[in-house]
């Protein structure tokens, strides 16, 4: 594997580009008319005009992106996430062309991307999953026949949704009545799919992802489990390794479950299996992300692995370099998304970047940032300027560091969700860990 084009942008871009270098491998960034001036067009070996700004015309061109990968004559291609990482259309379109897609199968992206074929998947691998509907839900009245069997409140999702977009909590028969055909056109205009299923929301309830990894091989390994429970609108703003939640014997059983699940469909490359997790600590299956996830970092940090690279080196076919009892982590680790958006009501908040310094080399403190001083957040992309990664031997200081770091940040020309962090991490709910995924909701509220 000699050159890699690298099928995304921003932090996640440059993350993949310097990984590549790291280990010689050259690389080829594609970009939007709007992005021309971001750090990973010029971290990239060659980097080629994709399209115009929206992303229909830019990063989910597939025919364009195949026309730059044959004309730079790469070995693979790297989707990230989001865009078209989990488009096993892209994976087969990749594949037809010699190319290797750093990724799972097609075929697997394909099942576990549909999330009620997931969801009976699951229960055929014997990883329990959440009482929702086994079938799309085609319209509103079989929504509300299944809601009442199910008894309110519960989850309208879109089956092929991602990123908690295409997903609403209904409380009542008249919610989900509002909420059916809108939820639908959001789904269609994200992800090209209307098709929509129920499942029973669980309250007060936990986050928990565990990543996972699998070899051409039939090697399969966990990397230990993430809290992503800090969300708003159902969308992660700080995730942590390991939980504070969690007792150890259900971390081992998570854990387990989630390789049971990536055994039982062949799983290559990077995936992550999602669970909901109740009061008592019984968890659910939720979904399977078939990529690598914003939030790997924090498992990077506590294992000492780079993740990319073993991506990489699983998409040339080699084993995993790890076996399970080898793979070891230590300390704990914390990251926060930082976006371009006002920190009260969580609007996007476009706009030149004036200044933008956060500071390097600070003892336990990871960057990976996608902007820099002088450049454009522009309306059409995820608002995410930077992800801030601490680590510590333990929590509390873990804690202090992010402190100590965020008084230290100077960003100028936008808003950011900075101020948010420093709210929560100075909360008592939090720094006790106990918190679910209401938590910024009831903050808010107070």
């Amino acid at each position: 594997m000699k050159k890699v084009l690298v099928a995304n942008r921003g932090e996640i871009a440059s993350r993949i580009i310097k990984t590549c270098h790291e280990m010689g491998i050259e690389t080829v960034a594609v970009y939007s008319d709007a992005d021309q001036e971001l750090p990973f067009v010029k971290n990239a070996t060659v980097a080629h005009r994709i399209g115009e700004p929206p992303v229909m015309k830019s990063y989910l061109q597939m025919d364009r992106i195949m026309e730059i990968a044959e004309t730079e004559q790469v070995d693979a291609i790297h989707p990230g996430y989001g865009f078209l990482s989990e488009n096993a259309t892209f994976a087969k379109a990749v594949a037809k062309k010699g190319i290797v897609f750093i990724g799972p199968t097609p075929e697997v992206i394909s099942l576990m991307g549909d999330k009620v074929k997931a969801r009976q998947t699951m229960i055929d691998a014997g990883v329990p999953v959440v009482p929702g509907s086994d079938k799309d839900v085609q319209t509103l009245d079989e929504a509300l026949k299944l809601a009442k069997g199910f008894d309110y409140p519960v989850m309208l999702k879109a089956s092929a949704g991602g990123g908690g977009i295409g997903m609403i909590c209904c409380h009542t028969e008249e919610d989900l009545q509002k909420a059916f055909q809108t939820t639908k056109t959001r789904a269609k205009s994200y992800f090209g799919n209307d098709d929509m299923f129920i499942e029973k929301f669980i309250p007060n309830a936990r986050h928990i992802e565990v990543q996972i990894f699998g070899d051409q091989h039939g090697n399969i390994v966990h990397l230990f489990e993430r809290d992503c429970s800090i969300q708003r609108r159902n969308q992660k703003v700080i995730e942590e390794t390991p939980s504070p939640f969690l007792s150890e014997a259900t971390r081992e059983k998570i854990c387990h479950a989630a390789t049971m699940a990536a055994e039982y469909v062949g799983y290559t490359n990077a995936g992550t299996i999602e669970f909901i997790v109740d009061e008592q600590e019984n968890f659910y299956f939720l979904e399977m992300n078939t990529r690598l996830q914003v939030e790997h970092p924090i498992t990077e940090m506590i294992t000492n692995l780079d993740l990319v690279k073993w991506q990489l080196l699983v998409a040339r076919g080699e084993k995993l370099p790890l076996t399970q009892n080898e793979i070891m982590r230590s300390g704990h680790s914390i990251e926060f998304r930082v976006y371009a958006e006002d920190p009260l009501k969580f609007f996007p908040s476009p706009g030149k970047i004036e200044e933008f310094t956060l500071p390097q080399n600070v003892k336990g403190v990871r960057i990976d940032s996608g902007y820099e001083a002088g450049t454009t957040v522009t309306p059409f992309y995820d608002p995410m300027l930077a992800k801030i990664i601490v680590k510590a031997e333990n929590r509390p200081e873990a804690i202090q560091i992010a402190k100590d770091y965020f008084s230290q940040i100077e960003i100028k020309g936008i808003k950011t969700n900075i101020p948010l962090f420093q709210e929560i991490i100075d909360e008592v709910l939090y720094t006790k860990g106990e918190y679910n995924t209401n938590y910024i909701s009831l903050m808010k509220k107070h």
